[in-house]
């Protein structure tokens, strides 16, 4: 068992090494926690180093009661791990899938002379170091060695000056490892109690949650406004360039025509302003057509310089934003590229929140940015980004491409699987924009104005952007979220030389009719914006975060957007009811702020978390300490809270004044109301996104109840045929009759005959098909499947038809058929069906071809068609060389290009499935050499794709060449 970190102490860990300086035969052992690091580093340090990884973590709290070792299965605090009476002291057990890793690394210390701990850089690498320094006992001097980047030259610089173990790090990481488990092992209970088995709490998540679920409540509430204005095509004349050009009307006799902004979330004019016109579609229509044929002239024009300043270089939370908005890629997915490529020296170490450069950093993007693009497109100084950093121990850098000299995307092409080369261009060019020119430009605002045969005064409003000089530009432009309505830096729309009282005419006039929309949900890019706003969570933790609320089912995927689900509606409720602080955006942050406090120094650990657990003066007002403490917080609370109100979500009221509500049960959501006493029920699809649960949705669930709608008794069984709505769709199933249990029966014996009885046959109903029209014939027929086409002659292998959640098709022992329609489930005869299983059986693109469900316009990677095409396992997106299923809450009416291309890019960096080896024919050399050409081959065929910077960076490569 561990105890403070206190002992922690530089006695355990030694500075100043002399590293590689040290005489021959001198031995030392290091760890990293990753092979790949440890492979790539080994050459540099030299033979009289062992390099090997622990593989990440080799030990944490126990995970259940099986871990806890016998001699404390008996204590009190056993099952938390963490002795609460007695400092916190941790009980940390070695995981069972690490163990022989532990004896392989004892093993390794006996024969070496000291012990180099060289895991990551920040708090939890430091962790990581002071669990190997406690599990290993090493008995040779210890060293803490660091660096930020895996080049030659920075691991020898890190083994010639290590440092001690840093235990202020050390507290602040297993603070915050002790406090999560408190939270959790505190709160989650409650939840198992009152709304669901199964069910998790904590610190950073439940908040993270609610971020999500306030955001569709937003929607939920949403009230739409529509308004009007008309749009024109101004014509300048013949010598203007460009002639013709778009303006809006914005006024009306002086009046500002309402747009979306003048309107709140209720519909309604945010504040009532006589100033402000909502205009009418017919008063819309009517102006256009007054106008018509009008003169009009320029009543203002202004003429502004525009300089827009270059982006920081990335810094964990930045790069997860423009990874998920540039290539649509998840959190977790950017970091686990961004990962491989720190590992393989490509890029600095990813988690960090700092977004300033090393002296040599900048020279070498200077440098670079003058061969590629000419000494005036390069500041006139170098540039340093500086912002306020709240923990200091993830501040080292920023985020960019390793070593004094950067490589550029052309040069590691053929070094990089598709995914790594974006990212790692996206970094080169982010650097090497920050150390360049400003783009400047001009901005042109125009006012025109004109007079409809109805006496009214129009003014009709345009605006342009020219970019003059580019300056860093040229290299990068940040991607921009559209569903707020963002517009690209290098965005330009000219207008032409206009002066004041220049006549102009109106080719086209457009009433234009507009509505406004709720807030747009957010998305993984934009909810890490969030949590860095509000200061919740920490660099290292974003990815993981957003991970936890989707693998725990608060959260899922529609397209890119996050929506939460009912369960996330109740557990937010109970918890913003009843531990309203623990899900306070400013006091989980001021807590990060306390604990980043921990990391400096300027907090004991203990007293912290003493504090906190059984209460003390910590914190701002309010705070969980000066209540009382978590534990007196939880205990008092739980027999308050009522189950059946923090369960019941109300939605609206129906045209009969019912209320409707949706009831989170234990085994799901369902919809509910009370009509004339008695209660009404009916099934939630799991993919309908709470704000689209409409009053006319809900009457449609409602006239299938639960118990579905009765379609007749079958004449050969005598049960009743019922249509249902379920989870997964709508289908027809029979309703047995109910086993008889002696009363005296005990719960074994309920179960084991509950067991045993029959189970009613089910069948999913066909896409043709709907819940409310389906007749009695149709359900017997769906329910005669799987039906019995035949048997093989030659096998003797049965052959039968049926229909899956995926489609149908033929089954003949574990050999399975695609077949095209659902019809052919009752027409197919069994000559069709072996003339079927005599073709070779077909996958993929040697399948035979069925025309696709949705076109997709070209993959930005493969730069192939995507399209959407109805598969076995349902429908998936395909550019011809990977497949991609749909998930939960993709639709094929709404898929977006965007859409499928993410779907195709998390397929592709899964890679191929893995395929059995055929016997060798070449000798190893010669296969060795053909796959890694073929693997250069498809990068530079990427590295292809290109912008002009990316051709500008082949040529220095072939420069360097000659």
């Amino acid at each position: 068992m561990s105890g403070e970190q206190d002992s922690v102490a530089g006695a355990r860990t030694k500075k100043d090494g002399a590293g590689a300086d040290n005489g021959a035969g001198h031995r030392r052992l290091v760890i990293v926690e990753s092979p790949t690091k440890a492979r790539k580093i080994a050459p540099y340090l030299g033979g009289g180093y062992v390099v090997e990884s622990s593989v990440g973590h080799i030990r944490d709290l126990p995970r259940g009661a099986a871990d806890v070792p016998a001699q404390y299965k008996g204590e009190s605090w056993a099952r938390l791990g963490v002795d609460v009476d007695n400092g916190f002291k941790a009980l940390y057990v070695v995981t069972p899938d690490k163990k022989s890793k532990v004896t392989e690394l004892k093993s390794l210390l006996k024969d070496v002379d000291e012990l180099y701990l060289a895991t990551d850089p920040d708090r939890e690498g430091e962790a990581i170091a002071w669990h190997l320094l406690e599990t290993l006992k090493p008995k040779v001097p210890v060293r803490r060695m660091v660096f930020h980047e895996v080049t030659e030259q920075a691991i020898r610089a890190a083994a010639a000056s290590t440092r001690e173990l840093d235990a202020d790090l050390v507290d602040a990481q297993e603070t915050r490892r002790i406090l999560d488990r408190l939270y959790g092992y505190e709160v989650s209970p409650v939840l198992w109690k009152k709304v669901m088995p199964k069910l998790s709490a904590g610190r950073v998540q439940s908040v993270a949650t609610r971020i999500v679920v306030e955001r569709e409540r937003e929607r939920m509430r949403f009230t739409s406004a529509s308004y009007w204005d008309v749009s024109a095509t101004m014509d300048a004349g013949e010598e203007a360039s460009p002639r013709t050009f778009s303006a809006r009307m914005v006024a009306v006799d002086g009046a500002r025509l309402a747009t979306g902004r003048d309107f709140g979330s209720d519909g309604q004019l945010k504040a009532s302003n006589n100033e402000i016109r909502v205009l009418a579609e017919a008063d819309a229509r009517r102006l256009a057509d007054a106008l018509k044929q009008r003169d009009f002239k320029v009543a203002s024009v202004e003429e502004k310089p525009y300089t827009r300043k270059p982006y920081a270089p990335f810094m964990t939370s930045t790069l997860q934003q423009e990874a998920g908005r540039k290539m649509r890629f998840t959190s977790e997915r950017t970091m686990r590229i961004a990962q491989k490529l720190y590992e393989n020296g490509y890029i600095t170490y990813m988690r960090t929140d700092s977004t300033t450069l090393s002296e040599s950093a900048i020279s070498a993007a200077r440098s670079q940015a003058t061969q590629l693009y000419g000494k005036e497109y390069v500041s006139p100084s170098p540039r340093q980004y500086t912002r306020k950093v709240k923990n200091a121990q993830e501040a080292h850098e920023a985020i960019r491409p390793s070593g004094e000299v950067f490589r550029t995307p052309g040069q590691v092409a053929g070094e990089l699987d598709t995914d790594e080369f974006r990212l790692y261009e996206m970094i080169w060019q982010r650097t090497i924009a920050s150390q360049m020119a400003d783009a400047k430009g001009t901005t042109m605002s125009v006012r025109i104005v004109g007079n409809a045969t109805s006496g009214e005064e129009c003014t009709f409003a345009a605006s342009g952007r020219t970019i003059t000089f580019a300056g860093f530009l040229k290299a990068y432009v940040e991607a921009v979220d559209t569903e707020t309505g963002g517009e690209a830096d290098d965005k330009q729309s000219r207008l032409p030389v206009l002066e004041k009282d220049q006549a102009l005419t109106a080719s086209d006039l457009n009433p234009d009719g507009h509505t406004t929309s709720p807030p747009a949900r957010y998305s993984e890019p934009s909810l890490v914006s969030k949590l860095e706003e509000l200061g919740i969570g920490r660099p290292s933790t974003y990815a993981s975060i957003i991970k936890t609320i989707q693998d725990r089912g608060y959260v899922w995927k529609k397209g890119s957007a996050l929506v939460p689900s009912w369960v996330a509606f109740a557990v937010i409720g109970l918890m913003e009811r009843h531990f309203e602080r623990l899900v306070d955006y400013d006091f989980t942050a001021g807590m990060e702020d306390e604990l980043d406090r921990i990391a400096n120094g300027d907090e004991q650990r203990a007293q912290w978390l003493s504090k906190f657990y059984f209460g003390g003066d910590m914190g701002v007002d309010g705070s969980i300490g000066r209540l009382g403490g978590l534990k007196k917080l939880v205990e008092g609370s739980v027999e308050d809270i009522d189950a059946r109100e923090i369960n019941s979500i109300p939605l609206f009221s129906d045209e009969n004044g019912h209320t409707v509500v949706v009831r989170v049960g234990r085994y799901g959501p369902y919809l509910e109301r009370e009509v004339d006493g008695n209660s009404q029920r009916a099934n939630l699809p799991e993919d309908l996104p709470p704000d689209e649960l409409t009053q006319e949705i809900a009457e449609k669930l409602f006239a299938t109840p639960q118990e579905g709608r009765s379609l007749g008794i079958d004449p050969v069984s005598g049960h009743e045929i019922v249509a249902k709505e379920g989870r997964f769709g709508p289908y027809v199933t029979e309703v047995l009759p109910e086993v008889e249990i002696p009363e005296d029966a005990t719960a074994a014996q309920k179960k084991a005959a509950k067991a045993k009885a029959p189970k009613p046959r089910t069948g999913s109903l066909f896409k043709s098909m709907d819940i409310e029209t389906i007749t009695l014939d149709d359900a017997l027929k769906l329910l005669s499947l799987p039906r019995v086409v035949g048997k093989d002659p030659e096998s003797g292998d049965e052959i039968t038809a049926q229909n899956g959640r995926y489609g149908p098709y033929l089954k003949k022992g574990t050999d399975s058929r695609s077949l095209s329609t659902e019809d052919q489930l009752f027409s197919i005869t069994l000559e069709e069906s072996l003339k079927i299983y005599a073709e070779p059986k077909q996958r993929g693109r040697s399948a035979t071809a069925k025309p696709p469900l949705k076109e997709l316009g070209e993959d930005p990677v493969s730069k192939k068609p995507m399209v959407v095409k109805d598969g076995r396992f349902g429908p998936y997106v395909t550019d011809g060389e990977y497949n991609a299923t749909l998930r939960k809450g993709d639709e094929i009416e709404s898929l977006t290009a965007e859409r499928a291309s993410e779907l195709l890019a998390e397929k592709r960096a899964k890679g191929p499935a893995p395929k059995r080896k055929a016997p060798a024919r070449k000798p190893a050399s010669t296969t060795a050499k053909t796959v890694k050409a073929g693997t250069s081959k498809t990068a530079k065929t990427a590295a292809a794709k290109s912008t002009g910077t990316k051709t500008a960076a082949k040529r220095t490569t072939a420069t360097k060449a000659k």
